[in-house]
């Protein structure tokens, strides 16, 4: 088979794992509970642009779940401060970031820091401009999402794309 007939295969067996699978976390979020099914796409971009290393699902995961946890904190932090917004946002973006990095790097085998960084900004995207009491169970949401988009989205495209690929080369 050639070059550029395997090409075509990865690529109309990922568009047809793309054009699949996602639709359906999409529908099914909202039934579940889950108001931010779209953070599921973000953080599979992160772990397919890490190579589809299923060994780094865990440790992706784990960043995303600890940006999760990272925005509420840097929410209440900002919540509690009373200079100008500016400077809190500042400090809080220095001293939380620099930390996360520290943390990360020196549990590289257990966290990906690049994906808690990622985490952290998809947290305050959607939790930055609330208060502290309107937050509720987004942070939940938001946790849950970020895991359908490793596992679910991010695994299980890459599995279905290879099984594809695993068929349709077999039969050529």
């Amino acid at each position: 088979m050639t070059e550029k007939k395997i090409r075509k295969i990865n690529m109309l067996t990922l568009a047809f794992g793309i054009a699949l699978l996602p639709p359906i976390w999409a529908v099914l979020a909202p039934v579940i509970g889950v108001s931010t099914g779209a953070v599921a796409l973000i953080c599979a971009g992160l772990y397919v642009t890490n190579g589809n290393k299923r060994e780094d699902a865990f440790k992706i995961s784990a960043g995303f779940l600890l940006g999760d946890l990272w925005a509420v904190i840097a929410v209440a932090v900002m919540e509690k401060l009373t200079w100008n917004p500016n400077v809190e946002l500042y400090l809080t973006l220095f001293v939380m970031g620099g930390l996360a990095v520290i943390i990360g790097e020196s549990f590289g085998k257990y966290i990906f820091t690049p994906s808690w960084l990622c985490g952290w900004a998809i947290g305050l995207t959607i939790m930055g401009p609330m208060s502290l009491n309107e937050i509720g169970m987004l942070p939940i949401q938001i946790g849950v999402a970020m895991i359908a988009g490793v596992v679910y989205v991010g695994i299980g495209v890459d599995a279905f794309q290879k099984f594809l690929v695993n068929k349709l080369t077999k039969k050529m």
